[in-house]
């Protein structure tokens, strides 16, 4: 059977001539099936071969172009794959087939990326979700999924995304950052590291706090670096995103449930789980739902040094947020239990923000110092205090000590942290007053 004749590329010829192609790449693909590795080189061969049998007469811009699409229809994921392939892109909002959103250097911008219509970006939407196992159809409009290389996605179509099919892929860095580079970016201080360190190392439970976009995960790989290589960790994520380097972690995921309702495996059914496994760490991607209770209660009965995020926008916001979600476990608690509940299990909340001007810091590290009458007591032992705004937008500000030194010092000591005074704001002439007021 003949090949059909490639249409001319004039107008709306174009998408024509291009799926023209790719029908006969996917056929060619489908026939020979060769192994992963050389699919790349021969979808390039192929397609190089089809379109000069076409014997059009194409300038080298669009001929590139041409060929581009087509490749990251067949191998990628269509329109949006140059903005994966982008690294100065960290986050893809597709909000129907002509709104495409990207963030650059903190920065939401508009891209000139376009998808055909609706059904096209139902298409990438499906190739990213169903070999994860996962589905989105109209009886399960929303789907959490992550892209080979980590990058976290959320789907959600119609009839509950109103304007059409709408795409957010929260892009995975490839080059992990260390604390390092985020003292260099301004995040933190280097105090602040040293003493975040000796918290991890010392087994404190840390919640980080900070809204949507603003690191919280960036910083929970950062800190989860610091666990002794020796210990036995378990994360547990709805999108698997963490990239702990120690060599002996369980990674655990989320299940959805299957066609009949059935089998979903939620987060709280995990930490659960991991009890079990005699975990020295647990680690949660973020805290959102019931599991809230069975974290407090595994923190408080010698799961010491867990880990999560929760979304909130100051670390009061955190500990409120955080009564809420224990509530939602199902269990008839007084607020008075769940506070103590929490008190006596968090240690640390560190807050994690992004500015007016993108920039990503950690604004707060805050002790839970306990309990007094229904209150949580809260103490900032770290706080960014804002002084201006430059010429540029640029928010102009400091990180610094509060000059106050938590409770949990003495189990720092016992870490074999000693900080000395300066870590927390004294200056040289108030350790030389103190040194001479202990003579």
């Amino acid at each position: 059977m003949s090949e059909p004749q490639p249409p001319s590329v004039s107008g709306t010829d174009y998408a024509r001539l291009k799926q023209y192609l790719i029908d006969i790449i996917t056929r060619d693909l489908e026939t020979r099936q060769p192994p992963p590795e050389q699919r790349q080189q021969v979808a390039s061969q192929s397609l190089s071969d089809a379109f000069g049998r076409t014997h059009l007469q194409l300038s080298d811009r669009v001929r590139e172009t041409l060929l581009g699409d087509i490749l990251n229809e067949i191998l990628g994921y269509g329109p949006i794959q140059p903005l994966l392939d982008d690294p100065d892109v960290s986050e893809i909002m597709v909000n129907g087939p002509r709104r495409v959103y990207v963030e650059k250097k903190g920065h939401l911008v508009k891209s000139n990326v376009v998808f055909e219509n609706n059904e096209h970006v139902l298409r990438v939407i499906d190739r990213i979700v169903l070999p994860l196992g996962r589905r989105v159809d109209a009886d399960s409009p929303m789907v959490d999924a992550r892209l080979p290389d980590g990058s976290r996605v959320n789907a959600i179509i119609m009839p509950c995304a109103i304007d059409g099919p709408s795409l957010t892929i929260r892009k995975f860095r490839k080059d992990k950052l260390s604390v390092n580079q985020l003292v260099e970016f301004g995040s933190l201080t280097d105090g602040m590291a040293e003493f975040l360190r000796a918290c991890v190392v010392g087994r404190l439970n840390i919640l980080i706090s900070g809204g949507t976009g603003s690191g919280k995960t960036t910083l929970l790989n950062v800190l989860s670096s610091y666990i002794p290589e020796e210990e036995r960790i378990v994360t547990i994520e709805d999108a698997a995103e963490l990239q702990l380097q120690q060599e002996h972690v369980v990674r655990l995921e989320t299940k959805i449930a299957n066609t009949e309702g059935r089998g979903i495996v939620s987060v709280r059914d995990l930490v659960r789980n991991s009890l079990r496994m005699r975990p020295d760490r647990i680690v949660i991607g973020e805290c959102r739902g019931g599991e809230a209770l069975d974290m407090l209660q595994a923190m408080n009965t010698g799961h010491d040094g867990s880990l999560t995020t929760i979304h909130a926008n100051s670390p009061r916001d955190a500990l409120s947020r955080l009564e809420t979600l224990v509530l939602m476990a199902g269990m008839d608690l007084p607020i008075k239990i769940v506070r103590q509940q929490i008190s006596s299990a968090m240690d640390l909340i560190v807050q994690q923000s992004r500015l007016k001007d993108g920039a990503r810091k950690v604004t707060a590290i805050t002790e839970v110092a306990g309990m007094e009458g229904d209150t949580v007591v809260m103490t900032d032992i770290f706080k960014f205090e804002q002084t201006g705004v430059d010429s540029e937008g640029k928010i102009i500000g400091q990180l610094k000590p509060t000059g106050i030194r938590p409770l949990f010092g003495p189990r720092l000591e016992a870490a074999g942290f000693k900080l000395g005074p300066e870590v927390f704001g004294a200056t040289a002439a108030d350790v030389l007053a103190a040194g001479r007021q202990r003579r």
